[in-house]
């Protein structure tokens, strides 16, 4: 019967007694799994925050109703000729109102729909941003603000001033930054917006929005949902977008579909509106994990070379134990409990590297006009990157020693004491 307590006596002999070696086996580990952590903490951190900034804006389900030809054309009404051919020329568009006929009771039963989480409704205006002689053309958003807080993680890229004053302001807008800067406009100032119809209106400016995409910055303001409506003259029911907000993302496709099917709406689903962006981001994820798992191999070639060379040099101890009674196997499980030490120790150095370089990035300055709600580099502190890397250090150290462990195993000791 194997004794391990005698085993373990030998390892930690053997070990301690090529302290060098082994600190650089151990120091091998505590690379590769400092290294795994570091990398991937920071760059999972970097995706999360690059994921947020396009899907914490973006709805799960987006309901408008798109302007577009009539599935019906003039020429189907008329019935079929044998004698002759019926032609209509310069068939254009039907024209259809932006507005989402229903809007209310639609929102009302969404909001009872136990997967959806939130249903906030929108009004979208062409406008004109007038200050002094500039003259800028803009997109005017009308909002439910709590709603779009609660749901959408807006307060996040309100910059200057606070989002709750626009529910409380009537004549408040929020100016797009890249808007504000071009017109020279701050906080406090009053902007004219003109309606495509000519009506002008003014707006004090309550706050600055920076989404930090400078296409939306440079046109895209927002105000309350009747402020909107007031500018365009339209009734409480008028809305033209209705953003949707569910617990599980993954049913956005069949909802989106079903809503199309059942209200006769535009609805498209998020997968649908960010394919480009998703694709970007399972690229990312692939090339962090295939580096970070690169190097914590590269780590197990190391240990493994570094057991090889120990188990040569260790030949006449070898020799001695099976001498002296212990059989192969019990060699064998003296090198791989040496492996498997080296792994434990490594690998909780290497957590303690890892988790103490995270926290140096993370409070590292990290300033950027793209991302002004940032102030230092983004990290993921998730558990499982921690134990994966004990987990692989572990795995990892065991097949480098298994193969010198296996020679060890059948090392014959007469042949080594016939040798000398």
């Amino acid at each position: 019967m194997t004794n391990w307590s005698i085993i373990l006596s030998i390892s930690k002999t053997h070990l301690l007694s090529r302290i060098k070696q082994t600190g650089v086996a151990a120091l091998g580990v505590t690379f590769g799994i400092g290294t795994f952590i570091i990398l991937v903490s920071f760059m999972t951190g970097l995706n999360g925050l690059l994921d947020g900034l396009i899907l914490n804006r973006t709805p799960h389900v987006h309901i408008y109703n798109e302007i577009k030809p009539s599935i019906k054309q003039p020429i189907d009404f008329y019935e079929k000729v044998r004698d002759g051919i019926k032609i209509v020329h310069s068939v254009k568009p039907k024209f259809t109102q932006t507005k989402i006929h229903n809007a209310l009771p639609l929102m009302k039963k969404l909001n009872e729909n136990p997967d959806v989480k939130g249903a906030t409704p929108q009004v979208n205006a062409q406008i004109f941003y007038i200050s002094g002689s500039i003259e800028l053309g803009g997109n005017l958003v009308g909002i439910d603000v709590k709603e779009e807080v609660r749901l959408f993680n807006f307060g996040d890229y309100v910059v200057k001033g606070d989002p709750e004053t626009l529910a409380n302001f009537d004549n408040g807008i929020l100016m797009g930054a890249g808007a504000a800067t071009k017109m020279s406009l701050h906080v406090g100032n009053t902007v004219q917006v003109s309606t495509v119809g000519g009506d002008v209106f003014p707006l004090k400016i309550v706050g600055i929005y920076q989404s930090g995409l400078s296409e939306i910055d440079d046109i895209q303001s927002f105000a309350s949902l009747k402020t909107v409506q007031r500018i365009l003259g339209e009734p409480r029911n008028y809305i033209t977008d209705i953003n949707i907000k569910l617990y599980e993302m993954e049913q956005a496709v069949a909802m989106a579909e079903r809503l199309e099917k059942q209200f006769y709406v535009t609805a498209i689903d998020i997968n649908e509106a960010n394919a480009q962006f998703e694709t970007g981001t399972s690229i990312r994820n692939l090339i962090t994990y295939a580096v970070s798992i690169t190097l914590l191999i590269v780590a197990g070639f190391g240990i493994y070379n570094i057991l090889n060379m120990l188990i040569y040099e260790k030949m006449n101890d070898i020799a001695i134990l099976k001498a002296a009674g212990f059989s192969g196997k019990d060699v064998k499980y003296i090198f791989m409990s040496q492996a498997l030490l080296i792994g434990l120790v490594g690998g909780f150095f290497g957590i303690l590297v890892g988790y103490g370089i995270s926290v140096i990035i993370d409070n590292l300055p990290f300033e950027t006009q793209a991302l002004p709600t940032i102030k230092t580099f983004p990290v993921n502190y998730d558990i499982s990157y921690y134990v994966i890397g004990v987990v692989f250090a572990m795995v990892s150290t065991f097949l480098a020693g298994y193969l010198p462990a296996r020679k060890a195993e059948k090392i014959d000791p007469v042949e080594i004491i016939r040798g000398q």
